[in-house]
């Protein structure tokens, strides 16, 4: 058996030296017209410009309960999907049983006296 290996020149693996940027000059002038520099500071980067004032204040009790309300939800929805789910894996384990020819694939509980 022929190990075949491809074959590789030298152009393959070239190594390439990034310089580092520097600050464009002032003004370069390109064809007729001429291009400005960039701003070197740049403005705040705030979010007062999008600041509209509300004609009523903040509801936080709404909001609160709101809150609550939507976490009572998220952990009523969680509990049924986990209740959901071992329900199917009993039923999975049943019907399994069953299918082998078992007979005694039903637990039986009995009170304790």
């Amino acid at each position: 058996m022929n190990n075949q290996r491809p074959i590789s020149s030298d152009e393959e693996h070239r190594v390439l030296q990034f310089r580092p940027r520097t600050p464009p000059s002032p003004r370069v002038q390109r064809g007729n017209g001429s291009v400005q520099p960039l701003r070197l500071t740049p403005e705040r980067l705030d979010l007062s410009r999008y600041e509209q004032p509300r004609a009523e204040p903040d509801n936080y009790r709404q909001r609160m309960l709101a809150n609550i309300a939507a976490l009572a939800f998220t952990i009523a929805l969680t509990a049924i999907g986990i209740w959901l789910a071992v329900s199917i894996a009993d039923l999975r384990r049943t019907q399994d049983c069953v299918l082998m020819g078992r007979r005694d694939c039903v637990k039986i509980t009995t009170p304790h006296i």
